[in-house]
């Protein structure tokens, strides 16, 4: 893993540099991996690497280069790469400047607690969870990862940043033969603190409920989400809406509606980074700190997330969401919270006469982006509840549901929040009970 020192390697490097500036950026990580399925694990492996970017800049024409090189002669190689590019490239007549952050930002989020988990830490995990699925004829399949990454950044402006966290994931599946399945994961930041017993119970639990799935009708059910699938509607928001390049082409859902109401007044999710439960490395891939934005509060649009070139097309301040030089979605925000409620999930079910209980969804797809209207499956966990108890297993069933307008039919929300991984994003999010929720045959 990269520390510290590829700092003196970039701020030596751009001494070569023969652009109007230079921008380098190093992303390095150790992952470790142990998956298994059919209750035996088959692979375990690790795996560490290094991506440095250079962006090269003369007057407006922008070039970038990237390689897996951390060293002084592969980094210089890589900055002529780059110019090189720059040289052959179109003016962007949009294009302003890199940003000056010379102060370093307040790293958080790292453990040792991971450095210290070996293979057999995670195959012990596993045999346990094995053990409790055998003894109720469940097979099992899933990930365990734990992994540090660090975030270099230098520019010829006199940014210097540096940065390091570390993080575990877990997945599972449990299932009967040609039956039942159950999902659950998690997430955090230190692995000490990973109660891998109650999170792979959640999974054991669903699978194992007794009886023969029913197959519903279409219609507008009232349903209870799992922080799962309020985090599958959550990423999907934010990649439809929440980024300033599609705030401004007019291609988010929230393009001329800031300040005014689009979801329920129970609504409010943060781009959150500095929250003790996510931790989010501490500055972006522009070495600018991460700021905290309210996105969505009580209902009503208000902000969307920038990085700098977005920002000056928006006349704004950069929020610290750059992503990679050489991505094309443009900033993201990465660490989203939903505000809870002040129910547990236990009342939320009680108090609903007939209703659907929803683990997760899988497949989602676009069918109209900016009505925010998607498609998809319900999976791994779909319950009936009758007379405010769960009765019976459900036949998944396909959704065909606006998402503002799912959010604009949250009953209750839950006081319990779970921290969901998806996609490079860390969302905080509680339970949620949902009316007139459209759901059709799968």
């Amino acid at each position: 893993m990269i520390d510290q020192e590829i700092l003196d390697i970039f701020k030596k490097a751009l001494k070569n540099s023969s652009a109007d500036q230079t921008e380098l950026v190093c992303e390095s990580e150790e992952f470790y991996l142990t998956r298994f399925a059919e209750n035996l694990i088959h692979q375990n492996m690790g795996r560490s690497d290094s991506t440095i970017w250079c962006r090269a800049i003369f007057g407006k024409r922008i070039g970038v280069s990237r390689s897996n090189e951390p060293t002084a002669e592969g980094v210089v190689k890589l900055i002529k790469a780059a110019e090189e590019i720059a040289q052959n490239q179109k003016e962007d007549p949009d294009f302003q400047s890199l940003l000056s952050y010379p102060g370093r930002s307040k790293s958080s989020g790292f453990y040792s607690s991971i450095f210290e988990y070996s293979a057999g830490d995670r195959a012990d995990v596993v045999s346990d969870i094995v053990r409790r699925a055998k003894s109720d004829s469940l097979s099992c399949a899933g990930t365990f990862q734990t992994s540090a990454t660090s975030l270099a950044v230098v520019n010829s402006l006199g940014t210097e940043n540096f940065a390091r966290n570390t993080e575990y994931r877990f997945t599972l599946t449990a299932s009967v033969k040609d039956g039942l399945s159950g999902w659950a994961q998690a997430a955090g930041r230190d692995v000490e603190k990973f109660d891998f017993k109650t999170v792979s119970q959640r999974a054991l639990d669903k699978a194992s409920l007794a009886g023969e799935p029913v197959a519903l009708d279409p219609g507008a059910y009232t349903v209870i989400l799992e922080p799962d699938a309020v985090a599958n509607f959550l990423l999907f928001l934010a990649f439809l809406g929440f980024g300033g390049k599609l705030l401004h082409q007019n291609r988010s859902f929230m393009s001329g509606k800031i300040g005014e109401k689009i979801m329920g007044d129970n609504i409010t999710i943060t781009e959150d980074p500095f929250h003790p439960a996510i931790e989010y490395l501490p500055f972006d891939y522009e070495g600018v700190p991460r700021q905290k934005v309210t996105i969505i509060e009580n209902g009503i649009a208000r902000a969307g997330v920038y990085n700098s070139y977005y920002a000056n097309l928006a006349g704004t301040q950069s929020t610290g969401h750059a992503l990679q030089p050489d991505n094309s979605y443009g900033p993201y925000p990465k660490a989203m919270v939903i505000d809870p409620g002040e129910n547990n999930v236990e009342d939320m079910i009680s108090s609903t006469d007939y209703g659907i209980y929803i683990t997760r969804f899988w497949y989602l797809n676009f069918l109209n982006p900016m009505r925010t209207m998607v498609t998809g499956y319900t999976r791994d966990g779909t319950f009936l509840i009758e007379n405010g108890k769960i009765t019976k297993p459900v036949v998944d069933m396909r959704i065909q549901q606006s998402m503002l307008e799912a959010f604009s039919e949250v009953e209750t929300l839950s006081a319990e929040q779970r921290l969901i991984p998806q996609y490079g994003a860390l969302m905080l999010v509680p339970f949620m009970k949902i009316n007139n929720f459209n759901l059709t045959v799968a």
